[in-house]
């Protein structure tokens, strides 16, 4: 039965710790994929922002571009064909492209002379040839040269920096708000959005892109731009990893409940067989006082003494009664947890009842050369009891200490009953108290409990049910009173206890 029981207990807690082992690998599997998840999107998030703020600096430099052609455009036309009033007006269209990829309209505009209409087509788009080279020349000078000396606000005009940045975020599917400023190479702002106002927790959703890169490093502009509902919009896309987490969490709870049932139902059922095995031993020493009592009565002595039969008779009864009490005892704690037991509420004397229970047990504590002694010193004795359950609560205080005695020491009993005052009113009190091996302070916390029994070493003699002290205290509450114990381990225990005294 042990070695089978050891076995069942070894596989719940193989099977404990490879279901555990399981849990923590579904969570580490879990928490790394959505790490890697947020990182992955993360990155995606952060190259997107790059590429829409290239844009953006690629369109500034190509508007700035445009300014200078356009500025230079008309500078040429003055230059190289000034008007006439009195020339006849022509019109030459061209579209080119430039190295950036920039697509242009040009129209060159001259006028001509009345007399010289009739200039030949070569000289014509000699002209053209001349005037494109000097404008693009003049252009790419310009802007060279004059550029970085405009105003910031002129190149990177803010309204068109907004559009811009818009635009080039909704094209690479980033819609969520942003805030921005131009910032110059010591970090001063030269103009920022409304709500543009980064706290040190925002650095991870700030990026910073360089505007206009050719500028010399001493006139250097940056566009910073940051989004303050970044966090928000990373946790949407690994958002469908929560209903995953709360699956395992539930499965986590379920497998908890699950080992701790059946760790609950394990001791259950070593507490049934440890109660099967021991009812023959519990119920042992009444039947064998009747058994001794009975052949008792088979000696003609005893027969012809009416005082020995008279003993005899009432030690049956009681050893009768104790067996009846001790069945009682586990069937009423059954009821107990079910809340359906009744108590049969009486006026009873606690020192006569306490008397008769002294007598009767003195049989069993004599058997193991021990001795047990009354002392009745309660004046108001009168106590409204169930007269069976406390009469089977004496017994179980008195049967422990026959349990947990000494052997090198005789068992000394004392069972005493004296008046006192508590909580304002007079009771009735009990003490028993004997000189058995005692008890650690750790088991004095739990002796009460259902099921648990006292480790008493190599001491295979002792046995029960580990019931008993648990119906004791149930009882003793059920008639409004209190237990208490002391005790002290290899000197032995007391155990205290206070009932209220029925007033006449």
């Amino acid at each position: 039965m042990c070695a089978h029981n050891d076995m069942k207990k070894s596989t719940i807690w193989y099977l404990t710790i490879i279901m555990a082992l399981t849990f923590v690998g579904l969570l580490y599997v879990q928490i790394m994929y959505m790490n890697n998840m947020k990182k992955m999107r993360d990155d995606q998030f952060a190259e997107g922002v790059k590429r829409s703020l290239y844009a953006v600096t690629t369109r500034l430099e190509q508007d700035e571009t445009k300014h200078f052609l356009e500025e230079d455009m008309a500078s040429m036309e003055t230059r190289f064909y000034p008007r006439a009033s009195s020339d006849r007006s022509a019109a030459i269209n061209n579209k080119f492209t430039s190295s950036e990829g920039i697509n242009y309209d040009l129209s060159l505009r001259m006028t001509v002379d009345r007399q010289q209409s009739n200039r030949s087509m070569r000289e014509l788009m000699h002209g053209k040839y001349l005037y494109q080279k000097g404008l693009l020349d003049e252009v790419i000078l310009s802007i060279i040269n004059q550029s970085s000396n405009r105003p910031i606000t002129e190149r990177a005009d803010s309204v068109e920096v907004a559009r811009y940045l818009r635009s080039e975020l909704d094209n690479n599917g980033l819609s969520l708000p942003y805030e921005y400023a131009v910032v110059n190479r010591v970090g001063a702002i030269v103009y920022r959005s409304t709500n543009y106002h980064p706290s040190v927790s925002d650095g991870s959703s700030m990026f910073v892109q360089t505007l206009f890169p050719n500028d010399p490093k001493n006139k250097m502009y940056y566009l910073k731009v940051y989004f303050p509902t970044k966090s928000d919009y990373i946790f949407d896309s690994i958002r469908f990893m929560i209903p995953s987490f709360i699956f395992t969490f539930i499965l986590l709870v379920t497998f908890v409940c699950t080992i701790i049932l059946a760790f609950r139902q394990k001791r259950l059922t070593e507490m049934k067989n440890d109660f099967i095995n021991n009812m023959t031993h519990e119920f042992k020493t009444p039947i064998s006082t009747i058994s001794l009592a009975a052949q008792m009565l088979n000696d003609n002595a005893v027969l012809k003494s009416p005082a020995m039969l008279g003993h005899i008779s009432t030690v049956i009864n009681d050893e009768t009664k104790r067996l009846r009490f001790q069945v009682e005892k586990v069937l009423q704690m059954s009821m107990f947890d079910r809340g359906k037991a009744t108590l049969r509420i009486q006026d009873v004397d606690a020192n006569v009842l306490i008397a008769n229970i002294t007598s009767t047990f003195k049989l069993k504590v004599e058997k193991y050369g021990g001795h047990i002694e009354t002392v009745l010193g309660a004046k108001d004795s009168v106590v409204s009891v169930d007269e069976m359950h406390f009469t089977n609560v004496i017994f179980n205080l008195l049967d422990n200490a026959v349990k947990y005695r000494r052997e090198e020491e005789p068992l000394q009993l004392v069972v005493a009953t004296r008046d006192i005052k508590a909580h304002g009113q007079e009771r009735f009190q009990v003490t028993i108290t004997d000189n058995g091996i005692g008890m650690r302070r750790e088991d004095l916390k739990k002796i009460f409990e259902k099921f648990y029994r006292v480790s008493t070493g190599n001491r295979h003699d002792v046995k029960g049910f580990g019931l008993g002290l648990a119906y004791v205290k149930k009882m003793i509450g059920e008639l409004g009173g209190e237990i208490a114990v002391e005790s002290e381990l290899n000197t032995g225990t007391k155990f205290i206890i206070t009932l209220p005294i029925t007033q006449n």
